[in-house]
């Protein structure tokens, strides 16, 4: 049971009944399903499921607590960051986690870190762009909603792919709309059709940081604006373009912080998961997440 710590229970470590438990269990709802359904078939006791459900919530490894409880909690499992950890430390991390989770994802990922952690999960695959490792076959979930990553420029493609991947490997169909920005208007104006279909738009952007300002005068669709690094000196490695968006006259346009495309693709998510939530309570079902079809 990857979230067993037997450290956390004094005097416990090394007991038959948990370490029958600590093989079995998992914090997740379908593992937390079959752990009821022991009880009441009389294969577990009450005591047994107590003690296991008591600590499940994460797992130690010495250098890092593995949260296992996130899913349960957040409906999407702990990403790995891997900026200030060795690629042995990923890979550890990377393998408890994949050991109940269909996906997991490593963010900021250097090719050296794929290499460590493919030898413990072989079915990694690595995003060079966007930085991404993604372990485990994401699948595509029905009636999740039209997510549209816009892109000003081919030097936000990093930001922009982190996005999108991040968003692919939790099971949205992504679309991309990429060099669009505010220097070439008309190359924006020529996808109009393609901003107002999106239900929600993630919108990637440097230099003065105008792209979610246009797009949110234009669309009435949530836009998650992302400033990035990008620009010479008096861009402040993204400072202007964050000021840029938080003073925004536009209407909808969220920020969220300096070439964090994670974060905006989790915001996405959150909204989509949501409606798609809100419009299968009321309707029966959702054809898509924020129209009713």
């Amino acid at each position: 049971m990857s979230g067993w710590c037997p450290s956390c229970v004094p005097g416990q470590a090394g007991s038959p009944a948990l370490a029958r438990m600590e093989k079995r269990w998992h914090v997740n709802p379908d593992a937390l399903r079959r752990l009821l359904e022991a009880v009441r078939q009389g294969q577990q006791s009450v005591d047994e499921a107590i003690e296991s459900l008591r600590n499940l919530p994460f797992e130690d490894l010495g250098y890092a607590r593995v949260d296992h409880h996130r899913a349960l909690r957040r409906g999407l499992p702990e990403v790995i960051y891997c900026p200030g950890k060795t690629p042995a430390q990923v890979a550890g991390i990377a393998s408890r986690l994949r050991s109940v989770n269909p996906v997991v994802l490593a963010t900021r990922a250097t090719a050296d870190v794929y290499d460590e952690v493919v030898k413990l999960c072989p079915d990694a695959s690595y995003d060079p762009t966007g930085r991404l490792i993604v372990i485990g076959k994401p699948e595509a979930v029905p009636g999740m909603g039209r997510p549209l990553v816009v892109a000003a420029g081919t030097s936000d493609l990093p930001v922009a792919e982190e996005a999108a991947g991040t968003l692919i490997a939790y099971g949205h169909e992504v679309a991309r709309l990429y060099d669009v920005g505010v220097a070439g208007l008309h190359r924006l104006l020529g996808s109009l059709d393609r901003l107002q279909q999106a239900d929600v738009l993630i919108v990637v952007a440097g230099m003065d940081g105008a792209l979610p300002s246009v797009i949110g005068g234009l669309c009435g669709q949530p836009v998650i604006a992302v400033p990035t690094s990008v620009g010479y000196g008096s861009s402040f490695g993204g400072l202007a373009a964050l000021l840029a968006m938080l003073n925004s006259c536009a209407s909808g346009v969220a920020v969220v912080n300096i070439d964090n495309g994670f974060g905006a693709a989790l915001m996405a998510d959150a909204i989509l998961r949501t409606a798609k939530k809100a419009f299968s309570a009321s309707s029966g079902g959702a054809p898509t997440a924020l129209e009713g079809d």
